[in-house]
C-alpha cells in the first residue's frame, strides 16, 4: 500500500559504529526458526539478503525461494541465486551462476565505507530489537516531525518509523514497517518475525506429496488468467509485512501422487474410448441392425456426456482460511470492528409444508452467529402471507432475547437449539464454568415451553376461519388473501450501534410480506428474493448477502468469518461474486438409500470447478457480493510480469480498443484512491459529471433516468446502489426509509427495469440459482468454494421415495427450461469472459436430463436382448475383447480415484450412480417432456414445495412411507422387463443345450447391471413391510404385458410348426 511520506525523510544518525569482525557476530540467530545462521564455504557469515541484512540461516532461506514468496521477509528484495541452490522460476540471467564472493561478504574487494555500510545493515535490525547491548547507539528522530498516528509498534513495544518507502536507502536500519489506512485495515505491529517463524514451521511440517499452490489455470474465453491463482503476484509487498497483512486465505492444490494418476487414466479412457467408438461403429449386427443403431447412439450420448461431466475436474483445489489473521486486520479487541455488515435472507413460502419450528430455528441461529452485533440484520420473507409465520417469528424474537446471550456465553455449536438439545454428545466435555450446567437446564426447559407455543399456534392455524384472520388489535389480517394482499413489513428486534459485550443487544430482525396482486407475475422465489435484496439495501444496505432456506440453519458460528477470508482480502476480494458452502444433512438414514446428501457432486464436482472460475450456485448457503447482485463486471485483473515477458516474445496482441482501455484505467486509478467513498453520487449523476471512480459499465450509467429504467423508481435504492461499502446514510429519516421500503415491494415496482433480466436473481427457471450464478460468471466474476471442516450450514432432505423424485424433477425441469431460453450456455456469453471448462460445467447443468431418453432406451436393450436372442454386439474377436475390458476397467479406475483424491467413500460414490438411474429414468424422462410442453405449447407446471418436515420420531418413519406419483411407473417397468427376461432368457439356455450359454452371459450382464442400479427404488417400493400401492403394480403389470405382447407377435419364443403342404400332397396325405 501507498504510505505517505513526511516532509523530511527519517535517517538514522549513527555517529560512529565500531566496526566489529564477521567472527564476533557468527552466532547471530535466524529470526525465522531460532537456528544459528551459520557460515558460508569459505568461512564467511551467510547472508540471505545483501540489501538489508535481515538474519536468515541457509534452510529458511531454500524453503523461502522454494515455497513461499521468494523474498527477503524484511525489505522484500528478492533473493539471489546462491551457488549450490537449485533453480526456481523467476531466477535472472544475471543471477546465474552465482558467486559466493558476489552475495557474501568479501571486504578484501571492497572500501572501508562499504564495509561499515554492510556492518550497519547487519546490526541494524538487532537494533531495533535491542538484542546486541546497549553500546550501539540507536538512530534518533524529530519527533515534531512525526505525526503519531504514523508510529508504528514493534512486537516488544518500542516505537518506530514506518514512513521508509521500499526504495529509499535509509530503510536498512529499520524495518519498512506499512502503515495501514485505518478505515480499512489496522495496522498491526511487528515486523512478522512470528508469523515468519509459523510459516516456515509449516512448511517444515508439510509432507513431502503436498505440491506447492499451482498458479496454472485453464484459459479462458478472452485470455485472461485466474484471478485466485496468482495471489503473490497480486499482492501489494508492502502487506506482507507482518500477520495481520499476510492474505486471508490460501489456494491449495491437490497432491500431485494423487491428482496426476487421475489425470493420466482420464486421458488413456478417452483414448481407448476412440479405439472403442471406431470398433463400434465400423462392426454392426446386421441380425439386430435397429438395436445395434440405438446402442450406438447412445453411448455417444454418454460419451460426451461423461466428457461434459469429467473435464470442469480437472484441477480440483482445496481452500484454507486464516481466522486470526481476519481478527488482527479487521476486528482487533478493544477497538470498533471494521468487519463488512452482512444481510441474511430467509425464504419461506407454505408454514405447513415448512414448518413455523424449523424456520425458528434457522432464524435463532442467524441471531446467536459469532459476528458483530450491529453488522447482522436478518430479513425473514413470507411469501404465503400467513399470519402464522408472523406470530411464530414474534415468539422467536422473544425466545432470542434469551437464548442469544446463552449461546454467546458458553460457545455453544450449533446455535439452533432443536440440534443443540438432540445431539447424543457429552455436552459438559470442554466446560469449566460450574453455573453451565444450571443455565442448560434452565435454557432447556425455557425451549421446550417455546415449543409448545409454536405447536399451539400451528394447532390453532389448521382451523382458518370463514371471516378471516384477526389480529390482536381487532384488525384483519392484510395477508388473508395470499394472492391479493398489500406488502408487509414489521422489525421485530433492532440494534442501536452497540458491541456485542451487551447481551441486551441483538441483530436487526424484520419480517416481509411482498405486495401480490392479480394480473402481476411474481416469478416465484426470484422473485422473494429480489424483493429481499431491495428492501435490505433501503434498512441496512449490507455489502454483502447471505441466503438460506428456512431449513437451512447455521451449523457453525464462524461461517461469516469464514466467508469475509475471501470476501474482505484486499487482492481476492474485488472478484469474487459469492463464496458457496457445500449443502450438509441431518436427518438422512444411515445408507442414505436415496443419495439426499449428494456427496459426490459437493465434494467431488464442486471442488473440481472452484479450480477453474469457481462453483455454481446451489440455491442456499451462499454469501453474495452486492455489487456483483446489481450487474456490474468485476475489475479486470491487472496484467502480471509473466505476460509481459511473453508478450515481449511474442508479440502483443492487439488491443482494438486501447482507448477506452486506457480511459477506463484513469478512472479505475482514481477510483482506488479511496475505497471508502461511493462510486459516484447522484449529484454528480443529475449534473452529467464524468466524475472519479466510474468502472467501464458504470460510466454508461451516468444520467438519472437510466438509473431508474435500470434499478426502478425509488432515490433512495438507487442511491443505495452507488455505495460500494454499503451502509445507510445518517441523514435519512427511519420513518422515511420504511416507507421506501414498502415501496420497493410492491408488485408492479419492477416493470419496465432490469430486475430479473440483468439484476438480482435471474427469472425464467424455476432453478434461477444456475442462471443467476451463470450470468455472473459470464461477467468474468469468480466464485469461490469453502468447505470448513465443521460444517457452515445443515439442513433437512427429503428421505422420501416419492418427495425425492419429485424434488430431482423440479431442478431437471429448471434445467430444461434454461436449454430452451436465451440464457443457454450452449450459445450464451461469448463476448464475456467466461473460460471454457467453466462453459462445460454450465453446459452440462442444463443438458443432463437429456440423457434420461437414451438411458432409459439403454436401460430397456437387455430384456429385449435376452427376449429375443439378439444381441447389440456382434462376436468379437480377441483384440476387441481387450479393448472392451480395457474401457471397463478404466471406467472403475476412474472411480476409485477420484474417491482417492476426494475423500469421498464407496459406498456414497455407488449410492450416486443407483440414483443417477433411478433419477435419469423417472424425474429426468418427465422433466424433459414437461419443458418441451412449456417451451412448445405454453403450458407451465407448478412449483412444488418440498416438504421440511422433521423426523421427530427419529424412527425414519418417511423413509418408508409411499405416495403415489406417475415418476414411479417407468422404473417399475423396467424392473419387471429386465426380470422377465433374465427368467426368460436363462430358460432359452437350458432349451437351447450348452452352446447357448456363452452368448447368455453378455445379455445376462447388461440385464443384472440395471436391476443392481435400480436396487434402491426396488426397496423403497416394497416399504417396510414388503407392500406396493396396487395402482403402481398394475400399471407396471399392464405395461410389462403389453411389451411382451408385442415381443410374442414379432419373434416368438417356440418356433411355430410347420405341417404338410395340402396342395402338394391333398386333404388324405
Amino acid at each position: 500500500m501507498n504510505v505517505a511520506s513526511p516532509a523530511k525523510p527519517f535517517a538514522p544518525h549513527i555517529t560512529h559504529i565500531q566496526v566489529k569482525s564477521l567472527k564476533g557476530i557468527g552466532g547471530q540467530i535466524c529470526q525465522i526458526c531460532g537456528d544459528k545462521v551459520g557460515t558460508t564455504a569459505s568461512g564467511g557469515l551467510f547472508v540471505a539478503c545483501d540489501v538489508c541484512g535481515f538474519p536468515v540461516c541457509r534452510p529458511c532461506y531454500e524453503y523461502e525461494r522454494k515455497d513461499g514468496n521468494q523474498c527477503c521477509p524484511q525489505c522484500k528484495t528478492r533473493y539471489k541465486r546462491f551457488k549450490g541452490s537449485p533453480a526456481v522460476h523467476g531466477d535472472l540471467e544475471e543471477d546465474l551462476p552465482a558467486i559466493d564472493g558476489r552475495n557474501e561478504l568479501n571486504f578484501s574487494s571492497g572500501s572501508h565505507g562499504d564495509l561499515q555500510s554492510t556492518t550497519q545493515r547487519l546490526l541494524g535490525w538487532h537494533r531495533t530489537t535491542g538484542s546486541l547491548g546497549d553500546d550501539i547507539e540507536g538512530p534518533s528522530y524529530d519527533k515534531e516531525e512525526v505525526p503519531l498516528s504514523r508510529v508504528a509498534y514493534l512486537t516488544n513495544g518500542r516505537e518506530a518509523s514506518g514512513e521508509f518507502s521500499a526504495a529509499s536507502p535509509d530503510r536498512f536500519s529499520m524495518g519498512s514497517l506499512g502503515v495501514a489506512n485505518p478505515a480499512r485495515e489496522y495496522g498491526s505491529s511487528g515486523l512478522g518475525n512470528i508469523a515468519w517463524k509459523e510459516r516456515v514451521d509449516g512448511w517444515k511440517r508439510q509432507d513431502k506429496n503436498i505440491v506447492p499452490m499451482s498458479t496454472v489455470e485453464g484459459p479462458s474465453e478472452d485470455k485472461g488468467g485466474d484471478i485466485d491463482g496468482n495471489t503473490d503476484i497480486l499482492m501489494d509487498d508492502t502487506s506482507l509485512n507482518d500477520e495481520a497483512r499476510q492474505p486471508l486465505s490460501r489456494k491449495v492444490s491437490i497432491s500431485s501422487s494423487r491428482i496426476n494418476p487421475y489425470r493420466m487414466v482420464i486421458v488413456l479412457r478417452l483414448i481407448i474410448l476412440g479405439v472403442f467408438f471406431h470398433y463400434r461403429i465400423t462392426n454392426p449386427v446386421t441380425n439386430a441392425y435397429a438395436l445395434w443403431l440405438l446402442s450406438v447412439i447412445c453411448e455417444i450420448w454418454f460419451a460426451i456426456s461423461w466428457i461434459l461431466d469429467q473435464f470442469p475436474k480437472w484441477n480440483p483445489v482445496n481452500r484454507e482460511t486464516y481466522l486470526d489473521r481476519l481478527a488482527i486486520r479487521y476486528d482487533r479487541e478493544g477497538e470498533p470492528s471494521q468487519l463488512a455488515a452482512v444481510d441474511i435472507f430467509v425464504s419461506t413460502v407454505d408454514p405447513l409444508k415448512e414448518p413455523p419450528l424449523v424456520t425458528a430455528n434457522t432464524v435463532l441461529s442467524i441471531l446467536a452467529v459469532d459476528y458483530p452485533v450491529d453488522k447482522v440484520s436478518c430479513y425473514v420473507s413470507d411469501d404465503g402471507a400467513s399470519l402464522l409465520t408472523f406470530e411464530a417469528l414474534s415468539e422467536t424474537a422473544e425466545f432470542s432475547k434469551k437464548w442469544v446471550p446463552f449461546c454467546k456465553k458458553y460457545c455453544i455449536e450449533p446455535r439452533a437449539p432443536e440440534f443443540y438439545f438432540s445431539q447424543k454428545i457429552d455436552y459438559l466435555k470442554g466446560k469449566v464454568e460450574t453455573s453451565f450446567v444450571k443455565d442448560r437446564r434452565s435454557m432447556k426447559r425455557e425451549y421446550e415451553e417455546f415449543k409448545v407455543r409454536i405447536n399451539a399456534l400451528v394447532a390453532k392455524a389448521e382451523k382458518v376461519p370463514e371471516e378471516g384472520w384477526i389480529m390482536q388489535d381487532g384488525t384483519p389480517w392484510p395477508g388473508n388473501n395470499t394472492r391479493d394482499h398489500p406488502g408487509m413489513i414489521q422489525i421485530f428486534l433492532g440494534h442501536s450501534g452497540g458491541t456485542e459485550g451487551e447481551t441486551s443487544e441483538l441483530p436487526r430482525l424484520v419480517y416481509i410480506s411482498r405486495e401480490k396482486r392479480p394480473g402481476f407475475q411474481h416469478h416465484k422465489k426470484a422473485g422473494a428474493m429480489n424483493a429481499l435484496v431491495r428492501v435490505s439495501a433501503v434498512l441496512t444496505n449490507g455489502p454483502f448477502l447471505l441466503n438460506l432456506d428456512c431449513d437451512h440453519y447455521i451449523n457453525n458460528s464462524m461461517a461469516l468469518r469464514e466467508a469475509m477470508c475471501f470476501l474482505m482480502d484486499p487482492n481476492l476480494g474485488k472478484y469474487v461474486c459469492y463464496v458457496q458452502f457445500p449443502q450438509r444433512f441431518d436427518g438422512i438414514d444411515k445408507n442414505d438409500r436415496y443419495a439426499n446428501r449428494n456427496t459426490v457432486f459437493f465434494d467431488i464436482n464442486l471442488r473440481g470447478l472452484d479450480g477453474i472460475q469457481g462453483p455454481v450456485y446451489v440455491g442456499t448457503g451462499c454469501v453474495f457480493n452486492r455489487t456483483a447482485l446489481y450487474g456490474y463486471e468485476p475489475p479486470h485483473k491487472p496484467k502480471s510480469k509473466k505476460a509481459q515477458v511473453l508478450s515481449s516474445c511474442f508479440g502483443r496482441k492487439r488491443n482494438r480498443s486501447s482507448k477506452s482501455s486506457k480511459k477506463g484505467s484513469e478512472k479505475k486509478s482514481i477510483k482506488e484512491m479511496d475505497p471508502t467513498l461511493p462510486i459516484y453520487n447522484l449529484d454528480d449523476i443529475e449534473e452529467g459529471i464524468e466524475g472519479a471512480g466510474f468502472d467501464e459499465e458504470k460510466s454508461l450509467l451516468m444520467s438519472r433516468m437510466d438509473l431508474d429504467k435500470r434499478f426502478g423508481q425509488s432515490s433512495v435504492f438507487v442511491e443505495s446502489t452507488l455505495w460500494e461499502n454499503g451502509g445507510v446514510p445518517s441523514y435519512m429519516d427511519p420513518d422515511n426509509l420504511l416507507k421506501e421500503a414498502i415501496h420497493v415491494i410492491s408488485c408492479g415496482y419492477e416493470d419496465k427495469t432490469d430486475w430479473g433480466s440483468e439484476i438480482g436473481w435471474i427469472y425464467g427457471s424455476v432453478t434461477e440459482d444456475i442462471l443467476t450464478g451463470f450470468k455472473m460468471h459470464a461477467r468474468g466474476w469468480r466464485s469461490i468454494y469453502c468447505m470448513p471442516k465443521r460444517p457452515a450450514f445443515k439442513g433437512s432432505a427429503p428421505i422420501n421415495l416419492s418427495d425425492r423424485l419429485n424434488q430431482v424433477l423440479r431442478w431437471a425441469l429448471g434445467s430444461v427450461e434454461i436449454l430452451f431460453s436465451r440464457h443457454c450456455p450452449i450459445w450464451y456469453g461469448y463476448g464475456g469472459r467466461l473460460k471454457w471448462l467453466e462453459r462445460f460445467a454450465y453446459v452440462n447443468t442444463t443438458i443432463y436430463p437429456i440423457t434420461s431418453i437414451p438411458l432409459l432406451i439403454y436401460c430397456t436393450l437387455p430384456a429385449v436382448c435376452l427376449l429375443t436372442g439378439k444381441f447389440i454386439i456382434p462376436q468379437i474377436t480377441n483384440l476387441a475383447s481387450i479393448w472392451f475390458i480395457s474401457l471397463f476397467c478404466l471406467i472403475f479406475a476412474t472411480g476409485i480415484l477420484e474417491m482417492r483424491w476426494s475423500g469421498v467413500g464407496i459406498d456414497e460414490w455407488w449410492r450416486n450412480e443407483q440414483f443417477w438411474v433411478i433419477g435419469g429414468v423417472s424425474a429426468h424422462l418427465f422433466a424433459v417432456f414437461q419443458g418441451l410442453l412449456k417451451v412448445l405449447a405454453g403450458i407451465d407446471t407448478n412449483f412444488t414445495v418440498t416438504s421440511k418436515a422433521s423426523d421427530e420420531e427419529g424412527d425414519f418413519s418417511e423413509l418408508y412411507m409411499f405416495k403415489w406419483t406417475t415418476l414411479l411407473v417407468p422404473p417399475t417397468t423396467l424392473l419387471i422387463i429386465n426380470i422377465l427376461g433374465m427368467v426368460a432368457g436363462v430358460s432359452s439356455a437350458i432349451n437351447s443345450g450348452y452352446q447357448s450359454v456363452g452368448p447368455l452371459f453378455g445379455k445376462l450382464f447388461f440385464a443384472l447391471w440395471v436391476v443392481l442400479h435400480l436396487y434402491p427404488f426396488l426397496k423403497g417400493l416394497m416399504g417396510r413391510q414388503n407392500r406396493t400401492p396396487t395402482i403402481v403394480v398394475v400399471w407396471s403389470i399392464l405395461l410389462a404385458s403389453i411389451f411382451s405382447l408385442l415381443w410374442v407377435r414379432i419373434d416368438p419364443f417356440i418356433r411355430p410348426v410347420t405341417g404338410p403342404d395340402v396342395q402338394q400332397c391333398g386333404i388324405n396325405c
